[in-house]
């Protein structure tokens, strides 16, 4: 139900509906996609207007639906436009208005239709788009077709946390955990690993294949069970006895690269690495090992943890004992990001301040839209003064948290901020962010940021790079140059942690780190359950080697505050 109401909202965007319309429909699917209770039997007592954004008209849609199983008003939609015409919103430069006109003047539904539109000239004949836009699209298509089909980490993600709790039932299981590039945390991953013991692997295995959320069988040998689960991903099941653990859990874990360079160092040592355990050449005896901190120790090394096993120097460290320790979900003492009803979210500033203490938190920055952010009812200074003084209240009415008033501001085209510097000034965190005009050269990006930077009331920059995982590739920007500004201005640069987002990506993470730039670790939350997206961008910090004094939510309030002011 929450994916027809978002069909409806992305139709109703490509035809040119008023903005209210087309979000009304957006936010009662993701209000219904977050319902934690059955919608049938809050239809059957009447509540369907208490959902957040169901109105009389919506709640009369989803009676239609729950009853009929059918929806006349998205029959309606889909048939003003070709079959498949959605799909050419996950084209970077393709927004609602050009999909529109594309489907309208030239009966374009898909990315064959649209790469022959290209080529034949049609495209570049259209008004306002012309020949370099249709040479810029073309190349989008040819790069979202290329673009692999691995899955999100944050769909993979919760599918092997359920897996996990299954296999840990099956009979003869002993230990069990993820493993690949799951454990490593990758933002996308082939499929889902999962790694144990058993006392018993025939009996283990034929029980994971009976299963009742596994589709069909790919394979099955002596120590190993792939299949296709429900939703489509694929899911390796590897076991082996119980003393051999932890050897088998590093083997596979750790990249390719991670493993080889392993091998090396036990080579080195006279030593071969198996899945069984240490091989020692000399005499052919085979050393076994239960856990994966014994097997380093014993290769002399520290512990590498899993996200760090990617083959980019993490051995070299672990053997000169310079591997630090990554930061950890616990160090982390609050958000300062997130999304209320006063613009886009779907919860209050109470509830999402609950929330974030609910979940062990020391303090959360309230940072909603700015007013240039239409789409999403953004702030203007009048309602941002409304919106602190309600922080303020609640921050007198709740123990245990502090509730700092914020704004996500959005960096206009010209690096100009959306809201005057004597309003900004009085709050407590300002988030900076780009939502438009991403296709700016590199120059005109860079300069962009680095003008919105050297604004001193800006303390982050919200989702730097602007991708989106799988949908939409970065900004142009000359990122060595955006780092230096960083740490002149002490700006701290975000990790989103929505799966969708997870932006700075690591490898850009790490380089941060390395020149001294303090990171923020933020859900941009803009409902209760997005709140847990936090572990999501602390693997990927972890991933860019990040300790705790190196995340700024990670320090008490007092010193944020101070990094806040600039002192």
């Amino acid at each position: 139900m929450a994916a027809i109401f978002a069909d409806i909202a992305d139709l109703l965007e490509i035809k040119g509906e008023n903005a209210f319309k087309v979000r009304a429909y957006r936010r009662a699917g993701e209000s219904i996609g977050h319902l934690a209770e059955d919608v049938a039997q809050v239809m059957h007592e009447g509540r369907l207007t208490d959902i957040s954004g169901v109105g009389e008209g919506i709640a009369r849609r989803i009676q239609e639906l729950l009853m009929t199983g059918r929806l006349a008003y998205l029959e309606e939609l889909r048939a003003e436009f070709p079959e498949g015409v959605r799909r050419l919103l996950e084209v970077p430069g393709i927004g609602p208005k050009t999909a529109g006109r594309l489907s309208k003047e030239l009966g374009i539904g898909s990315f064959d239709g649209l790469e022959t539109a290209i080529a034949d000239g049609r495209v570049a004949a259209l008004p306002r788009l012309g020949a370099k836009t249709a040479e810029r699209l073309l190349a989008a298509i040819q790069a979202t077709k290329r673009r692999d089909r691995r899955a999100p980490i944050g769909l993979a993600w919760p599918v092997a946390q359920e897996l996990l709790v299954m296999v840990r039932r099956l009979p003869g299981v002993k230990e069990v955990s993820t493993g690949g590039s799951i454990r490593r945390m990758r933002e996308t991953v082939g499929d889902v690993d999962i790694i144990g013991s058993s006392e018993d692997i025939d009996a283990t295995l034929d029980a994971f294949l009976r299963s009742p959320g596994v589709a069909s069988v790919i394979q099955r040998d002596t120590r190993r069970a792939c299949a296709l689960i429900a939703g489509g991903l694929e899911v390796e099941l590897r076991l082996c006895a119980p003393p051999d653990f932890g050897v088998f859990l590093q083997r596979h874990t750790g990249s390719k690269d991670h493993n080889a360079l392993l091998d090396d160092r036990a080579g080195e040592q006279g030593l071969r690495l198996t899945e069984e355990g240490v091989l020692r050449l000399s005499d052919g005896m085979l050393e076994r090992f239960s856990t994966e901190e014994d097997l380093y120790r014993r290769l002399g090394l520290a512990f590498i943890p899993s996200e760090l096993r990617e083959g980019q120097g993490e051995i070299e460290a672990a053997a000169s004992g310079s591997l630090s320790s990554p930061v950890k979900l616990v160090d982390i003492k609050g958000n300062l990001h997130t999304h209320t009803t006063w613009s886009d979210g779907l919860d209050s500033i109470e509830a999402m301040a609950r929330g974030c203490q609910a979940r062990g938190y020391q303090y959360v920055a309230i940072t909603d839209h700015s007013g240039g952010l239409g789409v999403a009812h953004g702030l203007s200074t009048a309602r941002v003064r409304e919106q602190v003084a309600e922080i303020r209240e609640v921050d007198r009415r709740l123990d245990g948290i502090r509730v700092l008033s914020g704004i996500e501001v959005d960096i206009r085209a010209d690096g100009s901020l959306d809201l005057p510097d004597d309003l900004l000034a009085e709050l407590d965190i300002v988030v900076a962010s780009v939502h438009s005009a991403m296709g700016q050269d590199e120059d005109r990006m860079t300069r962009r940021l680095l003008q919105a930077m050297a604004n001193p009331n800006v303390d982050i920059v919200g989702h730097p790079t602007c991708r989106i995982v799988g949908g939409r590739e970065p900004i142009r920007l000359d990122l060595a140059a955006v780092l230096r500004a960083a740490v002149t201005t002490k700006t701290a640069l975000e990790i989103n942690a929505a799966p969708s987002r997870l932006d700075l990506k690591d490898d850009l993470v790490r380089r941060a780190r390395e020149m001294g730039v303090k990171i923020a670790i933020n859900t941009d939350a803009h409902n209760l359950d997005q709140l847990d997206f936090m572990h999501f961008g602390v693997a990927v910090a972890r991933r860019g080697w990040c300790g705790a004094p190196d995340v700024l939510n990670a320090w008490p309030l007092d010193e944020v505050l101070a990094f806040a002011r600039k002192f």
